[in-house]
């Protein structure tokens, strides 16, 4: 199949993600030992409408990406990222944040905060078509495609770094596993986790935001994105993001 993406007049190769880049984060390790290595998903990275866009983004330290998730099973459990952490910014104790938006179908995303060496607050947010979601600093991520239809986002985020994967190895994966029909389950390698938040998608008008509006749309406002280099300034946005106030349900599959 065909997964060449026009993106601002050009045809955009993917880089892919296959299965054997994730064999430590994979919840059965029975079914890994005989699955195929298949590819997984699909990243369009550092894209680009127009030269003049290209300019802005690079003045502002800034990326934008479009990743795609076909629906799928890894054994028991529902189709996924690989996870990361972003590094800290300086001395500041404040990682990189990124945002995030779906552009058609179903996300969950699976943040989790460490300290100490020990993860203490893990949040599960649902998110459909237009829905907003800042990953805050000093929090890594996974994304979960849960549905039978593929998954297409995009993000925002700093070029000034390089993702860590490590952590994940090193614990077996996230957290959590959420495995098909909506069970989620304590991943056994990682000791005394917390018992997960359920948070809304950050749809927030202030950020620039609004449902329906893709935000890529941002690059004609690039100052609203200021936070995903400076989030030490930006103390408003991760209290509001983090908020009880935007706690939901659990998600009903």
């Amino acid at each position: 199949m065909d997964r060449t993406l026009e993106f601002g007049g050009k045809q955009i190769e993917p880089d892919v993600r296959r299965l054997s880049d994730m064999r430590e984060v994979i919840y059965d390790i029975d079914w890994l030992k005989s699955a195929p290595d298949e590819i997984l998903y699909y990243m369009y990275r550092d894209l680009a409408m127009s030269r003049q866009d290209r300019s802005l983004m690079l003045d502002h330290g800034l990326r934008f990406d479009i990743t795609v998730i076909p629906p799928g099973r890894l054994g028991p459990e529902y189709i996924k990222t690989a996870g990361h952490y972003h590094p800290e910014i300086g001395n500041t104790g404040m990682t990189y944040p990124e945002v995030y938006e779906v552009l058609h179908g179903t996300a969950h995303y699976l943040l989790q905060r460490c300290d100490g060496g020990k993860i203490v607050d893990v949040v599960l947010i649902e998110a459909h078509d237009g829905d907003k979601v800042i990953i805050p600093p000093n929090y890594g991520h996974v994304t979960i495609n849960p549905s039978n239809k593929e998954l297409k986002m995009a993000n925002w985020v700093s070029r000034n770094f390089s993702s860590i994967y490590e952590p994940y190895k090193k614990c077996g994966g996230a957290a959590y596993f959420e495995l098909a029909g909506g069970k989620l389950v304590r991943n056994g390698r990682c000791d005394h986790l917390p018992d997960l938040r359920y948070l809304k998608p950050t749809n927030i008008a202030k950020a620039g935001f609004a449902k329906g509006k893709e935000m890529y749309g941002l690059i004609r406002d690039i100052e609203k994105l200021d936070y995903l280099n400076k989030p030490m300034d930006y103390k408003w946005l991760w209290d509001e993001v983090l908020s009880d106030k935007n706690r939901a349900n659990a998600p009903v599959l």
